[in-house]
């Protein structure tokens, strides 16, 4: 997805982000079980610099702690430290290797810092046939769309919407399976269905503002994107859409470079 995390850019609390796996719900709970507070993909960057502090305080105190070594990894990947995040999930693997929230962690952990091949082998270690996780086959699914295998990938979403209906991460990722593949109405569709569950994180709103941008709606992008961001991000994050759509390359011209 090297396209589309430039459009996007780096900073998770200043640009639209667009990727199609974010922190596994596992991790996401432990970190909010263990601050009682906003989870990781509400906070600010200032918030989420001190959350990868304290868990990492608590990690070099005990590196086998299942909890804090998902919430680490989870808090150094919203902070861009994908290198550092797959090395805590390589530990936490050793430390609980037939852990299906630890398997699915350490795939996502993967898949963010560019192994895709080895990150799809680990999800679907993860995952038991008789008892599939709904988790597993979006994670799945979302690897197998950065592969370029688009249909492959939707199949498993459905399936997993199967087990989950109207889950907002499993509606979102179809709806960045669309993004990817250029047809933005489709992605639209899905990414609207996924911000009106319960439960639908900062992360699918702000992917919704950025189909909106891409197809030049920009005030609705900056309306969406401020339910989750303050007023001056979400007018930052469309200024930089509005800079990137004018430049050479169109977003059709970005979308086949990064699926080539």
């Amino acid at each position: 997805m090297a396209a589309l995390a430039a459009l996007a850019g780096c900073n998770q609390t200043s640009r639209m982000h667009t990727g199609s796996i974010g922190p596994s719900p596992a991790a996401s709970a432990s970190a909010t079980a263990l601050r009682g507070e906003k989870p990781l993909s509400e906070m600010s960057a200032e918030e989420l610099a001190g959350a990868v502090r304290a868990y990492g305080a608590r990690y070099d105190g005990n590196p086998k702690d299942k909890d804090n070594g998902l919430a680490f990894a989870s808090a150094l990947q919203m902070t861009g430290r994908n290198d550092q995040s797959l090395a805590v999930m390589q530990q936490m693997a050793i430390a609980h290797p037939n852990d299906r929230d630890v398997l699915s962690a350490y795939g996502k952990a993967l898949a963010a810092a560019g192994d895709l091949p080895k990150a799809l082998e680990t999800v679907r270690r993860a995952q038991t046939p008789d008892r599939p996780d709904w988790r597993l086959l979006s994670a799945e699914g979302a690897i197998l769309d950065q592969l370029g295998q688009p249909q492959k990938a939707r199949v498993l979403y459905e399936k997993a919407l199967v087990i989950q209906p109207s889950e907002p991460s499993i509606l979102s990722n179809l709806g960045m399976s669309y993004l990817l593949a250029n047809d933005l109405p489709k992605a639209e569709s899905y990414l609207s269905r996924a911000v009106a569950q319960p439960g639908a994180d900062a992360r699918v709103r702000q992917n919704l503002a950025l189909v909106m941008g891409l197809q030049g709606r920009f005030d609705e992008a900056e309306r969406t994107a401020s339910a989750v961001l303050s007023p001056e991000e979400a007018k930052a994050n469309v200024v930089y859409l509005r800079q990137m759509l004018s430049q050479k390359n169109t977003w059709s011209e970005l979308a086949a470079e990064d699926r080539g």
